[in-house]
């Protein structure tokens, strides 16, 4: 018996398919998900989920967005989230660079809100960096 979990984004589906493992970056944690879980629904975190269709794992960056799991039926509705397989991940680890030196910055201001959307670019960065590959 499998999982079949599906990962919709507001534009597109992501994932559609049976796997054995689901590890989600929920709110308070990393969790995984395997068949005949409990009934849970939960708010998740930006940060890169983790499938396992059959041998292998898959990364996929969550942009943040909730998980219901029934009856062996993962759904993950999120607000962007992209296949680690599809980043590249020079561009992507440029692109985290670039948020920690903006991080950076925004920390010797006193911009309160120029900090939090600094933190939250940084925080995405570091999601599609690590579901490419890389390592932070």
């Amino acid at each position: 018996m499998a999982l079949n979990v599906r990962v919709l984004s507001p534009d597109r589906t992501v994932w559609d398919s049976d796997a054995d493992e689901v590890i989600l970056p929920s709110t308070t944690g990393q969790l995984g998900i395997l068949t005949g879980h409990a009934p849970l629904l939960s708010a998740l975190d930006i940060g890169v989920m983790r499938v396992r269709p059959g041998k292998d794992w898959v990364a996929i960056a969550l942009m943040g967005g909730f998980a219901e799991v029934e009856n062996d039926e993962v759904t993950i509705l999120v607000n962007g989230a992209e296949r680690g397989d599809q980043i590249d991940k020079d561009t992507a680890g440029s692109a985290y660079n670039q948020a920690q030196e903006r991080l950076n910055q925004a920390e010797n201001s006193n911009n309160r809100q120029e900090k939090i959307q600094a933190t939250q670019a940084l925080k995405r960065a570091r999601a599609r960096f690590q579901a490419a590959g890389g390592m932070v």
